[in-house]
Order: C-alpha cells, then structure tokens, then sequence
C-alpha cells in the first residue's frame, strides 16, 4: 500500500501546523479521499472513516461555536479518540482551544489552510489520487506524439530505443526509456513517468547511453504522460495474419484499464518512427470522430452498389454475419481489379480514337 505522509501534504497546499508538538514527518496517509466529520460532530460515530484526512469547514466551525464549553469537550475527546491521519482547518478558521489542548493529547496533528473548504477538498483528492494510485513497472518506451502517449513495448533489442530517438528527432517528446512507471489514475486513466535514476536516458546498444535533454534540448523530454496507444513490436511471422485494415481494435489490460494495443511486425527495411507517428496519428483521428477504415468500407459497398438501407433492412430480416476481414481485403482488391480494367479501357479507347482522327487528316 503506497503512502504519503502530512508533511507533504503540508508542504504541497502551504498547510500551517497548529500542534507543533506532534512530528507530522511520519504520520502517513493512505486513503485517497476525505471527510468532513458533520456528522461526528453530531455525536454519530458509525461507518466513520477515521482513515481519512478530516476536514473542518464554515458549517462545521459554525455548529461547533453554538455548543457548550462541555458538550464540544466531549466531542473532541470521543473524535480525537480514533487514530485520525490529521485535522485540517479551512478558511484560517479560529481553532478552539480545547480542541488543540485534546489534539495534543491524543498526538493528532491539526493543520489550517487559507482556501475555500470545496476547493480545498477537490485539490487534496486530486494530489492524492496521483500519489497513491496502484501502479506498475513496464519495459519499453514511452513517447508524446502529437498529444498522445504512445507505450512502445516488445522484447530486448527489437528497436525500441531506437525508435524513440527518431521520433525524438522529428520533434517529439520522451517520457521514460526501458523502465516506464504507470499509475492508475482513474478506471480512465494511466499515467506514465520514468524513474527518477534514469529519467531522460537512452541506452543505445553499440553507443551506450545518452541524455536526451543535454543533446536535443528540454522540448524533447517531459515528466509525465497519459497512456492512451500501446505498440507491440514483434519479430515479422510469414505464418502469421496480420490486420491489414483496421475495422477491429485489439486492446491491452493495463491495471485493469483496457488500452487500445497494435501488433507492428518488425521487418528489414520498415520505418517503424514513422509507422508509430501514424498510428498515433489514426488514434487520434478515431477519437475525434473519423475512422479511415471504416471510410474504405463504405466506398467499397458504394462500388458495389450496396447501400446502408439495403444492409439495415437485411439485418432486420437476417440475424447478423460477424464481418471477417480477409472477406473485405477479397472485396477491396477486386474493386481495385475492376477500376483497374475501366481506367486501361477507357485509356485504350481514347488512344484509338487519336488515331483514327490522325487517319481523317491524313
């Protein structure tokens, strides 16, 4: 279980400490939510998630101010009972003494902060949704291309550093080489970084290892990256089928987050800077409403005279065919034989009817 301790959190939004006596470098947090104790303060203590950070704000203080002296005693000596990670002040609201007097004797921290109570909650969920996510380790090659984050993987020596230094070159960004760090942010979202030993390096083998920031520049590297493409280089397989067309996405399970995933066979010869960039390219496309695939598909039908209400109105009346691929390649190059044939004919007919108005001069 990953941790972050009420130092940092202090030190990230500006806290200031009202309980200097208690050492807040080794009380951790572990929870990535909050909780504002309304309901405690109102004397119910079931389900309390006293894991959390607890946070006081102008409705609580208010609450608090129109009890007795007695009664919000009791109170605090039954909150600050539980093993609360600490207590956090918005607005730089006045503390009551009785409050610091029992935080201290049950070695709660107690915090104040100058922000507003919901902006102030939705700022520390964030921070602490990044910090302690689940995370893994995986070998390969993280690269910003055009906005998107392209996770290149594949087995040792296959060209994955190599790649991402011509991609470098062409102007783009790198994340992490041969160790990438992923965090689950969200069921969204991953996050990739790089280790901070090797942040910025590339291993090249032959060369050994260079830094990326010294010699192309600050604009060629950066911290973090949102994984949105997976690139799996394999060594090329004559007996294997690969996806020539691109109708249906194979994706990859990341964290238990499904990232869409290509199979780029590696060949003698094949650019595979340029082939990443294009494919970063059509991801982004995709998202963005346009799929060129699918663009194809309907030319193709359109060829062959088969319109969309033809195809709706068979499957109201047909249970629907799964589409196979090597059908469509069989489709797509028999459209391309017969334009072929038209575009020769009509090339044939115009050279013919050069001649014969040649003939009629002559």
């Amino acid at each position: 279980m990953y941790s972050v301790t009420v130092r940092q959190i202090a030190e990230e939004y500006g806290l200031t400490l009202l309980t200097p006596g208690i050492d807040i470098e080794r009380r951790e947090v572990t929870h990535t939510d909050v909780n504002r104790p309304a309901l405690q303060l109102a004397g119910y203590f079931d389900y309390f998630d006293s894991d959390r950070v607890q946070v006081i704000g102008l409705v609580e203080h208010s609450y608090l101010t129109k009890m007795t002296d007695k009664t919000r005693a009791g109170l605090f000596e039954k909150l600050f009972s539980y093993p609360l990670p600490c207590v956090v002040l918005c607005r730089e609201l006045e503390p009551f003494p009785d409050m610091l007097e029992i935080a201290l004797k049950n070695d709660v921290p107690v915090l104040s902060s100058k922000d507003a109570t919901s902006h102030f909650m939705g700022e520390i969920i964030r921070f602490l949704a990044v910090t302690l996510a689940p995370r893994t380790n995986i070998h390969g090659v993280l690269v910003d291309i055009y906005g998107e984050g392209v996770l290149i993987t594949g087995e040792s020596a296959i060209g994955k550093s190599e790649s991402a230094l011509e991609l470098i070159k062409r102007g783009h960004r790198l994340v992490a080489d041969d160790n990438v760090e992923i965090k689950k942010v969200s069921n969204q979202t991953l996050v990739g970084s790089c280790p901070d030993v090797i942040r910025n390096m590339i291993e090249l083998r032959g060369i050994g290892i260079i830094d990326v920031r010294q010699m192309f520049g600050v604009q060629a590297v950066k911290a973090t990256q949102s994984i949105d493409l997976v690139i799996k280089l394999e060594n090329w397989d004559d007996k294997k089928q690969y996806d020539r067309l691109g109708l249906n996405d194979e994706y990859m399970d990341i964290l238990g987050n499904s990232v869409v995933c290509h199979s780029i066979p590696v060949r003698s010869g094949r650019n595979l800077a340029i082939i990443c960039e294009s494919a970063a390219i059509n991801h982004r496309q995709k998202k963005m409403g346009y799929n060129a695939a699918r663009v194809l598909t309907e030319r193709v039908m359109a060829n062959n005279a088969i319109s969309f209400d033809d195809v709706q109105s068979a499957r109201k009346t047909e249970p629907p065919k799964p589409v196979k691929s090597g059908n469509l390649e069989k489709i797509v190059r028999r459209t391309k034989s017969k334009m072929t044939k038209k575009t020769k004919a009509a090339e044939k007919a115009k050279t013919t009817a050069k001649k014969e108005a040649r003939n009629e001069k002559n």
